[in-house]
């Protein structure tokens, strides 16, 4: 089996606004299209257009309808609807604001300590000891799938056609690219987020904007009880005033217009509208 390398410092991963995400899935379209061409590539698909489409997909966005208790309580997300495939995972029990439908973005999490790693037969499966990030070397892999079985997060990709797993790399082949402008060396996903959802940087330095922005918002882990302890980092969505709570501060009445000193036609025009 693979072993972990020593804990690293450098810890490179996503920040996803669970508050700002639109489901739109501009960030799994920029993934495919990015990692579809580069050295990750291809990922194929089958019968997309279809009954049954299948295909390999490093990020997913899956929809859940929130319900709870009102005035401004907490409830649970529950699906509505999710995107087909080979490995799904829940969304995670934890509380949401009501009310509203949350857009989930799912992909890898390059936990720290990793069991889709430590399961790989080949060494195909590994983590990157100066930056965090898990990969998958194709030339080792098997296709065994044990590592898709030891996530609990779903996040492996079964590429039936190249007889491989696949899975986000952060778009590693991008974010140390020296010829591509410095603003641009982020992940394909951030960058293609319409509504700034998604943020990238190193979770390892307390003092990074991701680090800040986590502490800032109470941002959290997914599901920590499992111990393989995600760098990802959701941000809870912000509490709505719903409609009682607004009903409980009326607003003051308008104030009462004198329609005698209105012109004849004016005051015409306030009867037919008052009708």
């Amino acid at each position: 089996m693979t072993s972990l390398p020593a804990a690293a410092t450098r810890k490179l991963g996503l920040v996803i606004d669970l508050d700002t995400c639109v489901g739109c899935h501009a960030c799994a379209v920029a993934c495919k299209e990015w990692n579809d061409g580069g050295s990750f590539g291809p990922l194929p698909d089958k019968d997309t257009h279809g009954p049954e489409p299948e295909g390999v997909w490093f990020n997913r966005v899956h929809s859940y309808e929130a319900t709870g208790m009102g005035n401004g309580g907490w409830g649970m997300a529950t699906a509505k609807s999710e995107a087909k495939s080979p490995c799904t995972s829940p969304i995670p029990d934890s509380p949401f604001p009501i009310p509203g439908t949350i857009h989930f973005p799912r992909s890898c999490l390059h936990c720290e300590t990793p069991a889709c790693v430590t399961v790989c037969p080949t060494g195909a499966s590994y983590k990157r000891a100066e930056d965090g990030i898990v990969l998958v070397d194709e030339d080792k892999c098997i296709g065994c799938q044990l590592c898709a079985w030891a996530c609990p997060y779903g996040a492996r990709e079964f590429s039936a056609q190249r007889g491989v797993m696949q899975k986000c790399t952060l778009c590693v082949d991008r974010i140390y690219n020296e010829t591509l402008d410095e603003a641009d060396r982020q992940p394909a996903c951030v960058l293609a987020c319409p509504t700034r959802a998604r943020h990238f940087g190193d979770l390892g330095d307390a003092q990074s904007d991701v680090s800040k922005l986590v502490a800032e918002r109470g941002g959290y882990a997914l599901m920590p009880e499992f111990g393989y302890q995600p760098v990802n980092r959701y941000l809870p969505p912000r509490p709505r005033r719903d409609a009682s709570r607004a009903n409980s501060h009326p607003q003051p009445a308008a104030e009462a217009i004198d329609t005698t000193q209105m012109s004849p036609l004016l005051r015409w025009v306030d009867r037919v509208l008052s009708r």
